[in-house]
């Protein structure tokens, strides 16, 4: 099978044996997997895969087709649509998911769509209900809302009843935003627009500091980005007198069980939102298999509002 390589801090495009299922598992016929920044950053050799991944494939979410079946595994037949978050090697024409950890894909979404959603949904979703324990009518920011992960967690806000502010740096990608919903502003202006109760932060750095003065009493931080930097200056007296949570999580290196039950409240919750509608994926832009290269460098460019995906 081809499959999108690291190599010498670059990525190409190989040919690799075709993966076999085991226990539990499905053998997936991949038509399309999205780019995420952890796959720019394995590229940069800075984000190895976890055990019993593919250490060269990169791709943490895929979409395709049930073409065989691993002992043991009952839950999808071949010819299933599905898709997943996975620990590496999605961007390749054949990839092997554990059963409890796919999700079926919804009548009517497109392949672009289903392969850019689960990663992405499915981190938002856990940082903003299972860890932050978002509830209706409360106030929610997301700092860095036009890539991937901001978009999910915008659109699964309003889906929630929050009242959402989005940060976006880029001028041109503020429209975009706010058509999802939400009050979108310059970072600039995330203070006056709180207070909040929940803040998913994805630039991570310097943010810090505001996302803590612009939290209300109770508030909740969720970090799952560090982009602009991993490092933060915090007054633990502020943190104290606000009696608020500053928490960080990632999804990639979970066990099994772990990101099984994560695949099931998005199953749950957020796949009927997609089948109807009320939530989607905005596709920047997708590319073939075979141009994976340019697929990173135009995720790299940044300036863009929602995915890019690899079609197989």
């Amino acid at each position: 099978m081809k499959a999108a390589t690291v190599a010498d801090g670059r990525i190409e495009v190989r040919e690799h044996p075709d993966p076999v299922p085991g226990y539990g598992q499905v053998l997936v016929r991949v038509r399309a997997a999205g780019l995420n920044g952890a796959d720019l950053i394995q590229m940069r050799g800075h984000y190895p895969a976890p055990p019993g991944s593919p250490p060269d494939i990169p791709g943490l979410e895929l979409a395709g087709e049930v073409v065989a079946l691993g002992p043991g595994a009952t839950r999808f037949r071949t010819g299933d649509r599905v898709m997943a978050v996975v620990g590496g090697g999605g961007q390749a024409e054949l990839a092997v998911v554990h059963e409890r950890e796919a999700m079926p894909v919804p009548a009517g979404t497109g392949w672009p769509e289903a392969g850019g959603f689960p990663e992405v949904f499915t981190t938002a979703h856990d940082a903003l209900f299972t860890q932050a324990d978002l509830a209706m009518g409360e106030r929610l920011l997301v700092q860095g809302a036009a890539g991937g992960v901001g978009t999910a967690g915008v659109q699964l806000g309003v889906a929630a009843g929050a009242a959402v502010v989005a940060s976006v740096r880029d001028p041109a990608r503020r429209e975009d935003v706010a058509r999802l919903g939400a009050l979108a502003v310059s970072p600039d202006d995330v203070a006056v627009n709180g207070p909040y109760d929940v803040v998913l932060e994805l630039v991570g750095g310097s943010n810090i500091t505001t996302d803590l003065q612009s939290l209300g009493v109770g508030g909740r931080i969720a970090v799952i980005g560090t982009g602009a930097g991993t490092t933060a200056d915090l007054d633990l007296r502020v943190l104290m007198g606000k009696r608020a949570r500053i928490h960080g999580s990632t999804l990639r290196a979970r066990p099994m069980e772990a990101k099984a039950r994560a695949a099931r409240l998005v199953e749950a919750h957020v796949i009927p939102l997609l089948a109807r509608g009320a939530v989607k994926v905005p596709v920047c832009d997708t590319f073939s298999l075979d141009d994976a290269p340019l697929a990173y460098e135009r995720f790299a460019a940044g300036s863009k509002l929602g995915k890019i995906v690899l079609l197989a």
